[in-house]
Order: C-alpha cells, then structure tokens, then sequence
C-alpha cells in the first residue's frame, strides 16, 4: 500500500499555499518556544497574554517576508541552496519587519502595548529557520529513503547503478539531487571526482570525494562503477577527451550534463543527463577569430551564400547573419529546407538585415543574374554543390552540371557585376581525385583560380577542408542510425581514415578565410589528426552502452565506388605557407593554365550535349591530369 501511493505521489506535488500555512504555523510555534527558551520554561500568565497579544503581528510580518521572498514555492523534495536562500531572505526579512512594527507600536501612546522584548525576537528568528529548514531537509530526506526502501526493494542488487559525478561543485551537487530523486531509477552514489586537491578525502553530504588516478584505481580497474556523469560546465575538449576515453577503456559510461541555460525552469531534470556524443570528442577547442577583419567585409554588406539550406550553407548563413550585413540572400533550390532557415533567422532579434530566400538553380545561369542584378551582393560564399561520392560516381552528368558549371556561372557573374569577393567552398577530396565529384570540385578551384588571373576587381578564394560532423551524408548520422536499429554496423575498410572538423568549426574558418584573401589563394585547414572509421564506430558503440563484437557486431562492406582508403589535404607537389591564424595555411600551387582550362570547358560542354557519361569523365580527366578513378567503371579510361 505504501509503495503505491508512493508511486502515485511521486508526480504529485504539495499545494504552495499548504506549504505557506504550514510555514507560518511553524513561525507560530517557534514564538512558544522562544518564551519557553527566555524563561526557562516557566512563565506567568501576563506572559502568555503576551505571546497570544504579539502572535498576529508577528505572523503578519512573516507572511509578507515569505510572500516576497516566494519562500514556499519550492518543491520540497528538491529542496536546494537556492530554496534555502529564499527561505532565508524571507525568514531575515519577517524579523526586520516584526522589529519595525514593534517600534511603531511602542511609540503610539494612545496604543497599550507592552511589546515584544528584542531577545525574544532574535531567538524566536533562529528557531523559525532551526524548524523551517529542518522541516523541509526532513521531508527530502524521508521522501528519497523511503523511495530507495520501497521502490528499490523488489530490485536485484546488482541492477543498481553504481555512479560517479566528475566535478563536486555546485553542478555536481544538483546533478546528485536530480539523481536521488528520480523515479523508479536504483542509483547508488558511490562518489565525487574532482582535479581540486583541497577536496580529495573530504566528504560533501556524506559523499567521498577522489581524485581521477584514485577513482581508476580503486573503483574503476575494480568495475565498481557503471556510469560516469560529468557535470563540470566548462570543460575543456581535450579533457573531456582524455576523460572518456579512459572510461571507455573500463567500460563504463559516460554521460555529460548539459549546460545550465537548457535546465527547465533552472532546475535540472535526471531525464536531461544524456550519453556524451561522438560530436564532443571529435570536436577541438573554440576557434579564435579576427572579427574585426570579418566585420570590415560583412556588416552592413550586402551578402549572396549558395547552397544556403545545406549543413555548411546553412552554417554560413547563420554566422554571416551574426555579423549583421545589411541584405543576407540565400540562394538554394530546395524549397523546404530554404524556408526552415529563414523561418529560424526569424525567430532571432531583430538586427536590422534583410534576409532574402531566393529559390534558384546554379545551373540556370538566367535566374542567377536575376539575383545579381536586383541586390548587387559585394560578396559571395559560394558552398551549392553535389558532395555524396557513390551518387555522383553513378551520375557524372550531374555532378559536372552543378559543380563545375554551377561554379562557372556563379563565378562569370560575380566579375560581370562588380563583387568584390568570391568565396569557394571546396573539399580535401579534389586533392588527387579518385572520384567524379573530387575531380570537379579540383576543376571548379581551377577555374575560380583562372578568373582571379582574368581579371583585377574581383578576389577568387578557395578553401579546402575534410568532412564535417553532422553534415548530410557524414559517417557519423548513418552510424547513429544503425546502432539504434541494433547493427550491424557497416564499415567500408578496416584501414579507411578520414579527416573531420565541427560544422561549426568549417564555417568559422571559411569566414576568416574569406576575410584574410587577396585573391587566388587555396586556402587549407588545420584538420588535426586523421580518425580511423573503426575505432570511431568501435568508440560510438561504446558510448551507447554496449560492447563491440559482443552486443553489436561491426561487418566490412567494401570500397564504394571512387572511394579512398585515405584522404589528403594536399597534393604531392604542394606545400603551405602559414598565415596569421594557427589553424589556417595557404597551399603553393601551381597556376592553371587559362588556355588548358576553357578548352577543357568546350570538350566537357560538346559531351553535355550527347549526355555521354563516359565522354563527360574522358574531357574531366583531360583537365584534370591527377584525376585517377578507383574502384569505379571509369577506371578503363586510365589505362587507354
């Protein structure tokens, strides 16, 4: 019987205005014992006359003390610091009242009034915050106790979950409370680890603190623990990389609570605490950029992004909208997904930019000027583009269509109306191409590379970078996908690696870059260490809590068409030159011959015509010298 109804309250709460009550009876009961305590328990009846005589006052000047304060608000099994600073502030502010009251009343001649002794006053405010936050810790801890007895009773010992909480700071100590007093969860604390040597050894509401190497040592070599929460707001990535990675080693979860503005009405939900995501290792530390270099180019300017309802596009836009320009255009064929982002720049603050969805081909060179010629963009981040590997190896036509002449039309416009920067996002897959689509983003570098020669106003600049996290088509959403369908997980090669960089991370690089260029560069980025694909399928079967080879099985599937094993950022006969920013490099590259390049464009624009796919690849190599196709049909063209 107990047990449900404890169940049935467990989602049920107290009335505030029971609370309240109950609070100002507490108040009055501690005014009986303030006498008591004064006279040593024994009092005449003059005395009691004056307690009944004062009780209204005093429990006046707490109503209002607690009605400001909003003291009974909280809810009582989450009692907090917070809820005992209100209760604090309250109780402080009913004695300040009681004494000014007393004064007043003292002063009135025509009023016979004895008053409240100044003793009295001060022992009776340090009962009522004795019995209101006895009252209250009491109520938690039965509440929690009986849920640990009751609910927790019918479960085998070993299906409770042994915890750790890095960071004993305040988060860690809300993230504790949340833990204790979720439902139907049997969660056994079995301590704190923090990197402050002052708390090694000390205990916090009973809880051991340790050390990181005396957590490993004693509990985590020992599999005395089970999940990991880190609750340390500001850590850093390579911390939080270390620290999951040796987790990952024991078997252990791991899970991150998430920053404190997402807590629902500040309080912190136990539903809140997640699994730590791929995302979070592979990512680095926040990037540092020049922003004054970037407003110079983009606030109160007039902006053109392409392929702006991608993942990189849509990045772009969002970073370029920070900066205030004073007309942002973003150019993309797909109607929904256009419509999504300019539904999101909505919602935000108002700045002042006009943003314009203009739905568009790259293909139809018509329609673009259209966008030219009516809003004049000074700058252009150019990132449509076909980007899936096996889609365009199966469809050449396409693939040259948008990424090569796409590029060409854009390109042709910006000289043709004055802009002042053309911004080109390309990808480490045009660096010695074995597939269509890298061998047409290394022709479009070309090509933009050819027109900064052509002509003086307007600056081509390329940036080149690896795969992004979270991008359409990455590893990491398939991989997401499969373990949640319960495997296999499908790997290409055991020896497959592939650079990769935050969304974020690309976008912001893109803008410095665009910033820094005078024209002609190739820019690269910094994409620190190549990942190998198994150990990061391997790494995120572990953090969803289960054992490769064991629980889930990881299967090799083979090399997709155009597909390498490894990717470059640099072809053999380039190098780099350093810029000012550390994680930005400018690659010596040879410049195209115009001559090679437009013929080039007329052999690939006599094969559009017959829609031949394998003339369209023969012309694409010819301008492409590097361009070798592996695992693909294109291959016979190689050896004749």
């Amino acid at each position: 019987m107990i047990r449900k109804l404890l169940q049935y309250y467990s989602n049920k709460f107290i009335s505030r205005w029971f609370v309240l009550l109950v609070d100002l009876s507490l108040v009055g009961s501690a005014l009986l014992l303030a006498y008591l305590l004064r006279f040593h328990i024994r009092f005449e009846g003059s005395q009691f006359s004056n307690i009944l005589e004062n009780l209204p006052m005093v429990s006046i000047a707490y109503f209002f003390g607690f009605l400001i304060s909003k003291s009974y608000v909280g809810v009582i099994r989450h009692t907090s610091v917070q809820d005992t600073f209100r209760l604090f502030f309250g109780a402080s502010l009913g004695a300040s009242i009681t004494i000014v009251l007393t004064l007043l009343f003292r002063n009135q001649s025509s009023v016979d009034y004895s008053g409240l002794p100044h003793s009295i006053t001060l022992i009776h405010y340090l009962l009522s915050m004795f019995l209101l936050l006895g009252t209250r810790f009491a109520g938690k801890a039965l509440y929690i106790t009986l849920k640990q007895e009751l609910l927790g009773k019918d479960e085998k010992k070993k299906d409770s979950i042994k915890v750790m909480i890095y960071g004993a700071g305040d988060s860690g100590q809300v993230t504790r409370s949340s833990l204790e007093s979720e439902a139907g969860r049997n969660v056994k604390m079995v301590g704190f680890i923090d990197d402050n040597p002052s708390l090694h050894g000390k205990r916090i509401n009973g809880v051991q603190v340790y050390s990181k190497e005396q957590a490993f040592d004693h509990f985590f070599q020992n599999q005395k623990v089970d999940e990991v929460i880190i609750s340390i707001q500001n850590i850093s990535v390579g911390r939080k990389q270390r620290l999951v990675n040796e987790c990952l080693n024991f078997n252990i979860r791991v899970k991150n609570v998430p920053p404190v503005e997402t807590w629902i009405n500040g309080e912190l939900s136990a539903k809140q605490i997640r699994d730590v995501q791929i995302e979070e290792l592979l990512g680095r530390e926040v990037i540092l950029l020049e922003k004054e270099n970037i407003i110079k180019e983009i606030t109160g300017s007039t902006i053109m992004v392409t392929g702006a309802a991608g993942s990189i596009g849509s990045e772009i836009v969002r970073q370029v909208f920070a900066f205030k320009p004073k007309v942002l255009i973003m150019v993309d064929q797909a109607e929904s997904a256009l419509y999504e982002v300019q539904q999101e720049l909505s919602r935000l603050e108002d700045q002042g930019t006009t943003v314009i969805p203009f739905i568009a081909d790259v293909r139809r060179k018509k329609r673009i000027r259209q966008a030219f010629k009516t809003y004049k963009p000074s700058m252009v981040y150019h990132a449509a583009a076909y980007k899936h590997v096996p889609l365009m190896e199966a469809n050449p036509i396409e693939a040259i269509q948008v990424n090569i002449m796409g590029t060409r039309n854009l390109a042709n416009l910006s000289v043709e109306f004055g802009v002042n920067k053309f911004v080109m996002i390309s990808t480490d897959k045009a660096v010695n191409p074995t597939n269509v689509m890298g061998a047409t983003k290394r022709a479009a570098e070309m090509y933009c590379r050819v027109m900064n020669q052509k002509q003086e106003h307007t600056r081509f600049i390329t940036t080149r970078f690896g795969n992004v996290l979270g991008s359409n088509g990455s590893v990491i959403p398939l991989f997401k996908k499969q373990i949640a369908e319960g495997g296999p997980v499908l790997v290409t090669h055991p020896e497959i690696t592939r650079f990769f960089m935050t969304i974020s991370e690309a976008c912001s690089l893109v803008l410095e870059a665009g910033a820094m260029g005078n024209g002609g560069e190739v820019f690269i980025f910094d994409m620190g260490e190549s990942v190998k694909i198994i150990d990061l399928a391997r790494k995120m079967i572990k953090l969803s809590g289960l054992e490769p080879g064991v629980d889930m099985e990881i299967q090799f599937s083979g090399l997709r068409p155009g597909e390498k094993l490894y990717e470059e950022l640099l072809a053999n006969k380039e190098n780099t030159l350093p810029t000012h920013h550390k994680k930005i490099m400018i690659a010596k590259i040879g410049v195209p011959s115009i001559s090679h390049v437009e013929d080039s464009l007329l052999e690939i624009e006599t094969c559009t015509k017959d829609q031949d796919p394998v003339c369209l690849v023969r012309a694409l190599k010819t301008m492409v010298p590097e361009f070798r196709s592996q695992n693909s049909e294109f291959e016979v063209l190689d050896k004749s």
